[in-house]
């Protein structure tokens, strides 16, 4: 059992599991936390797998880290309490009588004598010490005399306090580890989704995208409603940094996005043959417009992608969802028969090229080309919905860490020990001084005082 609890004091024990929790956290911040696996495998390949078997992808919640933390923690329990005991009898019970030796074996210390008897010369050096702000214990009075002048007692308590501020914290983290809920919620204007494992929903009811005059973003905003029960319980507008909170949820801006779904596209039709051709079309994906042509020859836009490229089986896929290479798939028909089709590209507009259907359908497709002039999607908000059940107590465990440092290196306990010894109706005095921190204003004092008890009565 000895051996169980002198490595739960380590220091060395400490120092490596502060080391381990700081590493693992480092990675919890590299690897961004709570994705789905497809975004993993997308992002990382094929260390996704190796990442998801070591719980790196929830590394919070995981039985390792927690495990970390509840060593920790015991390690601080322990040391605590094996150093807790003394402390307390230092303070409650202080150990009042001094040898006269040890006193003047103390860097700090003096001597005095007086034509009095030693309890005369109690009362003297107690008021002297009180009128210092010295809270005063005495021994029982007789030829020897010990009186002990303490101040800022409770500065014993500055590193106990620090470790239970230290508990505190990582109990807040241990239960928001087990019990905080995050999530996204991807808002349309004019949607309403509930939080999540809540009764309550939250309604988009407006989203901008502020810019620089550069063209770069400075500001996502969203005009956010709370309905509980039906009825409007709060509305604000939410930007980074700037959350909405309900119920103990908060609702962060992170992103914006577009639907894809069914974006509106302007294609302009010309023909080679003819310069002053023009057809500005406007149309939804699947939507068909007629070209101005003898045979009224239908054109579709049948597929629209915002990142253009050519998957692993050369199949035309989107790499992302922002409007990088935004390319539109277009489709020419006679009646119900697709005579020519071929991709259009916003950015490279002399790229296009029609395919014919077939070989009689050639001069029409070659005579015909198509610019995707712009498009058009609709924006959604990207929110993180998160609730911290274990914030208070992380909030509670930093106060008490900053009070506790506050009291360890800014309160530090002084204390004047003094022994006073009678022989033949005179008195001597020797004090002696102690300080665990501000020895050079503590040795100031005690040389004031000592002055004093110098000085002939």
């Amino acid at each position: 059992m000895k051996r169980l609890i002198n490595l739960f004091t380590s220091i060395k024990l400490a120092i490596g599991l502060i080391i381990l929790l700081a590493l693992a956290s480092i990675l919890g911040t590299l690897i961004p936390q709570g994705r789905t696996a497809e975004e993993y495998a997308a992002f990382y390949g094929q260390l996704a797998g190796l990442f998801g078997a070591l719980q790196l992808t929830r590394l919070y919640h995981s039985i390792w880290y927690m495990g970390l933390l509840l060593l920790f923690a015991v390690n601080i329990i322990v040391c605590t309490l094996e150093r807790l005991g003394p402390k307390l009898r230092r303070a409650l019970r202080p150990r009042l009588e001094s040898e006269p030796k040890s006193l003047l074996a103390l860097k700090l210390n003096a001597r005095a004598k007086r034509s009095s008897s030693a309890a005369e010369a109690a009362a003297e050096v107690r008021k002297l010490l009180e009128g210092a702000r010295y809270r005063v214990r005495q021994s029982a009075a007789g030829p020897h005399i010990h009186l002990l002048g303490r101040k800022k007692v409770w500065g014993l308590f500055g590193s106990d306090m620090v470790h239970l501020g230290l508990l505190v914290i990582l109990a807040g983290g241990i239960f928001s580890g087990a019990a905080s809920i995050r999530a996204d919620l991807a808002l349309a204007e004019g949607e309403t989704k509930s939080a999540p494992k809540a009764d309550f929903g939250v309604r988009l009811d407006k989203f901008s995208t502020e810019y620089y005059p550069d063209g770069s973003v400075k500001a996502w905003k969203s005009d956010l409603t709370v309905l509980d029960g039906g009825q409007t319980a709060l509305s604000r507008t939410v930007a980074v940094n700037h959350p909405l909170t309900y119920k103990g949820y908060s609702f962060y801006q992170t992103g914006y996005g577009y639907n894809w779904d069914n974006p509106g596209v302007e294609v302009w039709a010309k023909r080679k043959s003819d310069p002053a051709y023009l057809r500005k079309l406007k149309l939804k994906v699947g939507e068909r417009a007629v070209l101005a042509d003898p045979d009224k020859t239908t054109l579709a836009v049948t597929k629209f992608l915002p990142d253009f490229v050519l998957g692993d089986d050369n199949e035309p896929v989107s790499r992302s969802n922002q409007p990088q290479n935004p390319a539109a798939l277009v489709e020419g028909y006679r009646g119900e028969a697709k005579i020519f089709s071929g991709w259009i590209f916003a950015n490279f507009p002399d790229f296009a090229q029609m395919h014919a259907a077939a070989a009689k359908d050639q001069d029409k497709a070659g005579d015909l080309t198509f610019e995707l002039k712009s498009f058009d999607a609709g924006q959604y908000s990207i929110l993180e919905a998160a609730k911290d059940p274990g914030a208070p107590l992380i909030w509670l465990g930093c106060g008490l860490l900053m009070g506790g440092l506050a009291l360890a290196f800014y309160w530090p306990t002084w204390e004047i020990k003094t022994a006073i010894d009678e022989a033949q109706d005179k008195a001597e005095i020797i004090i002696g001084g102690l300080a665990s921190k501000s020895r050079e204003a503590f040795a100031r004092e005690f040389e004031i005082l000592a002055s004093a008890l110098r000085k002939p009565k």
